[in-house]
């Protein structure tokens, strides 16, 4: 086979990442060189991502000296490419995933590690990408966005200069440079909270379609079960015509369910704008084929309806006001009380493990020793609990299955002891998991009462969210509330749905997570 020449960008992760498959080639016996290529990006590196007119800032004159045989492969950061490639030219390969997730870096001194991500009220935090800047303010709102522009290390520079607070980056292209970021407080924000990019963190190869001998060969180097994950988040983006000015996120996770079934789980954000309120979603499915389609049909029409949630208002209610931005009316109210319960005595354990925002409150005000302890939390809104009394969890939850996450928390726990600080009469979901129950030790902390006996739902509520298995209780006893075939609902958890299915209610929709982010995926999804 002739000489392999690869085209990249001349920025220092771009040199990485071309390396790397010149690297991958060489190993396969071919012989291969570099060749960098300035592209209009990089000639106005000072311009956000918004302002710019167009597609394909980084990758044009590449693709182009790909037309003209100057080059035979591209090497790409996949996110880069627009959706439709030039005539004559194809996506040969893509590369195994590096971590999608965005990271933000804080200069110690703007960090507050009792708030959102870390970050101090009115942080100044460095991004020109419109997806970062809606999905930031829309979590918080707070903050005051700065534009940011240059390669991975420039980018850094600033931040350490103090031109920043804090900066967004994605962690693929820190990870594969290894920078050293102990200066730094580094919050990796989850893929399925703060959408990335479609293709974050995956690297593709073009090259001219036709060249049967050079296909064969990068053959060699695709990962099929990212490609497949991929091609919907790209899918997506096509349907929207979209590139780097849209605020758009899709992460898609190729994973089996109980049976061993292929399933395809797939989370979205999406704003009009980058300082607009974006919807969030969240959809599973057997099948890769139409899902894309159904997805962006369900993106472009969203109707909104009165909303009914078993909590009280909040003063800063994200899951309320991302809701009531898109027109949905939220009526939030709880149908039971809770009280804390008197506590004698406090097992000493390694580790402890709140299944409730709750129960990490009532725990705190006893004023435990918890000097060399471990903490666990059921998902991301009791962890922010935790985050509030100056504590950060070991170990959080990520999915809205409590078996599952018992699963993996008496695997992370092992042959350690672990205290749980619950409800009186608590289903004890979690501790079920664990093989070794003498490892257990439950202390009741607060107990539910039930109140709400006079409340009668909105006749016009279009979407009921059940928050606990005490709420669904509370609501039908009094025996006036009913739920009608045409209204939707959703259930925080298996034992939640489990509860309402007992009254003979269709849940319609169970939350990804344990939090407000995945009731909104809920709400968005029906």
């Amino acid at each position: 086979m002739k000489k392999v020449i690869i085209g990249s960008r001349g920025s220092e992760l771009a040199l990485w990442q071309a390396n790397y498959i010149l690297a991958k080639l060489r190993e396969l016996g071919a012989d291969a060189q570099l060749k960098t290529i300035k592209t209009r990006g990089d000639l106005i590196p000072d311009t956000g991502f918004d302002k710019m007119e167009g597609k394909g800032f980084f990758t044009k004159e590449i693709e182009d000296a790909l037309l003209k045989k100057e080059i035979d492969l591209a090497v790409h950061s996949h996110k880069d490419l627009p959706t439709s490639l030039p005539d004559g030219l194809m996506i040969a390969a893509v590369s195994g995933r590096e971590d999608p997730s965005e990271l933000l870096l804080i200069n110690k001194e703007a960090a507050d590690e009792r708030k959102k991500f870390s970050l101090r009220t009115g942080a100044v935090v460095g991004t020109s990408s419109v997806r970062r800047k809606s999905q930031l303010l829309a979590l918080r709102s707070d903050v005051v966005i700065k534009e940011l522009r240059g390669n991975v290390p420039t980018r850094i520079r600033k931040l350490r200069e103090k031109q920043y607070d804090a900066i967004l980056i994605a962690a693929a292209g820190v990870n594969r440079l290894e920078i050293d970021l102990a200066e730094f407080i580094n919050e990796k924000l989850s893929p399925k909270e703060f959408i990335p990019a479609p293709a974050q963190g995956v690297l593709a190869l073009e090259m001219r379609a036709g060249e049967k001998e050079l296909a064969a060969l990068l053959s060699e180097l695709n990962d099929v079960s990212v490609s497949e994950a991929i091609s919907i988040e790209r899918k997506v983006l096509n349907l929207f015509d979209g590139g780097c000015q849209l605020p758009l996120g899709v992460y898609c996770e190729k994973d089996e369910d109980e049976g061993g079934k292929i399933l395809f789980k797939v989370w979205a954000a999406k704003a009009e704008t980058g300082t607009s309120l974006p919807k969030y979603f969240y959809f599973e499915s057997k099948q890769a084929d139409g899902l894309a389609e159904k997805i962006a049909e369900k993106i472009k029409n969203v109707k909104p309806s009165p909303v009914f949630i078993t909590r009280n208002p909040r003063k800063h209610d994200l899951f309320a006001d991302i809701l009531s931005g898109h027109g949905y009316r939220v009526t939030c109210k709880t149908l039971i009380e809770i009280k804390p319960l008197p506590v004698k005595n406090i097992p000493q354990t390694e580790w402890v493990f709140f299944s409730s925002k709750h129960a990490v409150k009532y725990f705190f005000e006893l004023k435990p020793d918890i000097d060399g302890k471990k903490f666990g939390a059921v998902g991301k809104s009791t962890a922010a609990e935790l985050r509030s009394h100056g504590v950060r969890a070991d170990f959080i939850g990520y999915s809205a299955d409590t078996r599952l996450t018992g699963k993996q928390f008496a695997s992370v726990a092992g042959n350690k002891t672990v205290l749980f600080p619950q409800a009186k009469e608590s289903m004890r979901s979690i501790q079920q998991q664990f093989p070794k129950k003498e490892k257990v030790f439950d202390i009741p902390v607060y107990e539910t009462i039930y109140q709400g006996e006079n409340f009668i739902l909105p006749p016009d509520t279009g979407i009921l969210v059940f928050t606990s298995p005490s709420n669904v209780e509370a609501f039908f006893r009094n025996g006036k509330n009913k739920i009608s075939p045409q209204q939707k609902v959703i259930a925080m958890g298996g034992a939640t749905a489990h509860t309402l299915r007992k009254t003979g209610a269709r849940v319609s929709k169970e939350p990804p997570s344990f939090d407000d982010m995945g009731l909104l995926q809920a709400v968005f999804s029906l």
